[in-house]
This record gives C-alpha cells, sequence and structure tokens, in this order.
C-alpha cells in the first residue's frame, strides 16, 4: 500500500522504517526537514495516489486538531485518516462525524510498543467502521507483531483510544509494584543480589512480563539506579483512565495509587509531609527536621 504518515518521532520514525521493511510505501512529513520526506502537508499529500489516500497521524495531542483540519481541506471523499497518536477518546466520534461532512473516514488507533516496535511490532487498538479498517488491513499487518495476536478492532469510534487509554492505566499499576518491590528488597538487606532476583522471575513465575525484561536490562546497566532520576511524567492518560471509572464508579485503586505516586516524584520536599511532620511535633513532641539539623537535633 501507500500511506502518508505525520509526525516522524521516536514512534512515527520507527513506524516509516517498518512499513518500508514490509514492502509499502510510506510519505512522511515532519517539521524536522531532515528527516522529513515532504516539505508539507501540500507536498506530501500531492505524493499519495488515489483511488483512496490514507494519511496516519502521530503527533502530540497539542496540535492534533490543527494538523486534523488542514488534512481536511487536502484530502476528499473515500480517503482515510488514521490518528495513532494518545488522543482522549471522547472527542473520536465528533472528529468522525466532522470529517465525514468532507466524505473523509476515519480510525482511532492506540498503538504501544514504544521505541521497540521497529524490532517487535506494535500492539493496535482501532475503532472506526470495519469496512475501513479491513481497507487498511494490510498496514495493520505489516505494523504489528508477526502472529495471531497484537491487532483487535476494538468497536466504533473512540474505541481503540479508549482500549489504549485503559491499556496505560493498567501499565502504571503495574510499574509501580514492580518499582516497590524493587525499593524493599533494596532496603531490606537481605537479599544480596537483587539484579539477579529479579532475572530469575524472568521465567516460570507468575509474574514475568516485557516489563520485567525492560527492567532488568535497566538494572544491568546501573545495578542500584545510581544515574537515574526519581521523577516520573505521566501522559495523562492515567488521568483519563481514572476520570473515566469515577464517571462509571469503577474501582480502580492500584492505578489512583500509582498515578500519585507519579505526582510524589516530582516533588523535592512533598508540601503535604511538612504538615505531618509538624502535627507529630504537636501532638507527640517528636523534633521537626529543618534544614540545618543535625543528628542531635533529632
Amino acid at each position: 500500500m501507500e500511506i502518508g504518515l505525520v509526525g516522524l518521532g521516536k514512534m512515527g520514525g520507527n513506524m516509516r522504517q517498518r512499513l518500508r521493511n514490509a514492502g509499502h510505501t510510506v510519505v512522511g512529513y515532519d517539521m524536522n526537514p531532515e528527516i522529513s520526506d515532504a516539505t508539507s502537508l501540500v507536498d506530501m499529500v500531492s505524493k499519495l495516489s488515489g483511488p483512496q489516500r490514507v494519511v496516519w497521524v502521530m503527533v502530540p495531542v497539542q496540535v492534533l486538531e490543527s494538523v486534523i483540519k488542514d488534512l481536511a481541506d487536502l484530502l476528499g471523499e473515500g480517503d482515510i485518516i488514521i490518528d495513532g497518536g494518545n488522543t482522549k477518546w471522547d472527542v473520536d466520534k465528533p472528529r468522525a462525524e466532522f470529517l465525514a461532512t468532507k466524505g473523509i473516514k476515519f480510525i482511532d488507533c492506540g498503538v504501544s510498543g514504544g521505541v521497540w516496535g521497529l524490532e517487535n511490532g506494535y500492539a493496535l487498538m482501532c475503532g472506526g467502521d470495519a469496512a475501513d479498517v479491513a481497507a487498511v488491513m494490510p498496514i495493520f499487518e505489516a505494523l504489528k507483531p508477526p502472529g495471531a495476536f497484537g491487532f483487535v478492532h476494538a468497536g466504533d469510534h473512540g474505541a481503540g483510544h479508549f482500549a489504549k487509554m485503559v491499556h496505560n492505566g493498567m501499565e502504571y499499576s503495574i510499574m509501580q509494584a514492580y518499582a516497590e518491590g524493587w525499593e524493599l528488597l533494596e532496603a531490606a538487606d537481605v537479599v544480596k543480589d537483587v539484579p539477579a532476583t529479579f532475572e530469575s522471575w524472568r521465567e516460570g513465575t507468575v509474574i514475568r512480563s516485557w516489563l520485567l525484561d525492560l527492567i532488568v536490562l535497566a538494572l544491568k546497566q546501573d545495578p542500584t539506579l545510581s544515574k537515574v532520576r526519581g521523577y516520573a511524567e505521566d501522559s495523562g492518560e492515567g488521568r483519563w483512565t481514572i476520570d473515566a471509572a469515577i464517571k462509571l464508579a469503577v474501582p480502580m485503586p492500584a492505578l489512583a495509587a500509582a498515578l500519585f505516586a507519579r505526582f510524589a516524584s516530582r516533588q523535592d520536599e512533598p508540601p503535604a509531609m511538612k504538615l505531618v511532620a509538624a502535627m507529630r511535633n504537636q501532638f507527640g513532641g517528636h523534633a521537626v527536621r529543618s534544614e540545618s539539623a543535625t543528628i542531635d537535633d533529632v
């Protein structure tokens, strides 16, 4: 097939290469001219032939709306736009309805795989009309891992991004569980080789996973993680998952705790803990540690 690809960052660039490796023609556009195949969106679209042109968009959510609107003016009847970014699911149906007024088809597609996708393939979660998904299946087949799994047509517009949102929320929780286990092993001074312990779990245990494999890789590079700052951003999808859980009254305590742990990681000195220390001092006479406190002071 032939496809336009907007956004050639860490994932988009690798997706372009994986598609080319499978024999597809990809015309990529990026704001960085050094990696772009086209000088503009107009130039990219002009290089795509009909009768059904396909454009996959991999851009940050902050610029997605303007890119979609620009493409809506450049594409026409029967063409397809695929949004593969981390977009909030509830904008997909209105976006599909807007594009339909111009005769343009729309597919939302959650993509997981990170920087390893070029080698391993990407997990794809799609939402949209079955006929439109079928029309671009050769693209999905090239991007997904080999074998029976790694792709799902999850439902109508919004289903793909909703599935990816929940996937990322679960990922937060799993990552936090691994992290807390590692911290306890390091703190206890009972297990003498923590990296080897994690590596031993890669086979035969119920907690084995690709995330565990990546932990082992990270610990081989830096056994005590001394070079890593304990600061973790969140993509926004954890927050969206919690929002959906609240609206549907679905309890998600593990995800909530993992998300709040990421917030805490960004604080050099958590303000709430200052008040906790002050309260302990008031009711129990516990000394309050100050910037200049010595061992004798506390």
